[in-house]
């Protein structure tokens, strides 16, 4: 039997590549992430572990030995599902790895934005010693904090603010009420809190599902956190809603365009905090990522049953 190929267009941390070669699997580190350099690198991969990247049916069909596609991450709006089971190719990832660290990010957004610690850095060192006497920040203690998805990710997000002295509420038609959160309707959450955190999967339903009728319903000192998919807003809306002070501010990890052009209409906007892609882009994190998507992936070489699949074959 030929040697089995894992081809990673990114480099991934020694921990994961150790498994794959404990297996005695070639490990093949590409390039980067380029379309047409994915398909001519992975030509006989085997397994592959991606990022947020496109990975449709044109790309398996450049590599027909693909058995396995692992996801370095939770999300897996960026592969063909639908394309992966008719070849045959089982799909994975890794939703354990990362929650905590995505979780402990986006608080530290909620409280960036609302401390205003961006801009009055950014005036600091411009030389603005006195920026910060007409740009107050506020305080969250007290404050309602509307959750939108409380799956694993949203559940850890209300665990590390409830020292906080906030109210936290939540939307989610699958999950259960807890003793510190309480279940309200959609509507309900956009009136009501004070900070909204964005924490749903990208799917049909939720792709532009916020935009302008949602910001029309917020509270003008309220902000928008996002660490989910840039696609589940409405980008031009949430523009108008922010430079028309609709809301207070908005912190956003990730965007539909990805890397965010300097030219978006967000860059350079006064009440916003863009970071880029970074909420599970830690040392642990990213060692956990490679180890889970590694162990995945020698358990279905092995003919064995992966610990998290997406798909069924």
């Amino acid at each position: 039997m030929s040697e089995q190929v894992v081809y990673l267009p990114d480099d991934i941390p020694a921990d994961g590549k150790q498994i794959l070669e404990a297996a005695n699997l070639k490990v093949v580190v590409g390039n980067g992430r380029a379309r047409e350099l994915m398909m001519t690198e992975g030509a006989d991969a085997s397994a592959v572990i991606i990022g947020t990247q496109k990975f449709d049916a044109e790309i398996m069909d450049s590599m027909p030995n693909l058995k396995v596609i692992a996801r370095n991450g939770v999300g897996y709006d960026s592969v063909d599902i639908d394309a992966a089971t008719k070849r045959g190719i089982q799909v994975v990832n890794t939703p354990t790895a990362l929650s905590g660290s995505v979780a402990e990010t986006a608080v530290t957004e909620l409280l960036t934005i609302s401390k205003n610690i961006y801009q009055d850095s950014k005036a600091l060192n411009e030389g603005n010693w006195n920026y910060r006497k007409t740009h107050l920040g506020r305080d969250v203690y007290g404050k309602t904090v509307g959750i939108l998805g409380f799956g694993r990710i949203g559940q850890e997000v209300a665990q590390k603010l409830s020292g906080f002295g906030v109210n936290i509420i939540a939307v989610d038609p699958f999950a259960k009420e807890t003793e510190n959160v309480k279940l309200v309707e959609r509507d309900y959450l956009f009136k009501n809190a004070d900070y909204i955190m964005v924490h749903l999967p990208a799917i049909p339903a939720t792709e532009h599902s916020i935009g302008k009728a949602e910001f029309d319903m917020m509270k003008v000192d309220a902000y928008l956190i996002n660490m989910a998919r840039g696609s589940i807003l409405v980008e031009e809306d949430l523009v108008n809603a922010l430079k028309n002070h609709d809301i207070a501010g908005a912190a956003l990890d990730v965007f539909e365009e990805e890397p965010l052009p300097i030219t978006n209409p967000l860059v350079g906007l006064e009440n916003v905090l863009l970071t880029p892609h970074i909420a599970s882009n830690t040392v642990e994190t990213k060692s956990r990522m490679a180890i889970d998507a590694s162990n995945d992936i020698v358990s279905i070489l092995n003919g064995e049953e992966p610990k998290y699949k997406v798909n069924k074959l």
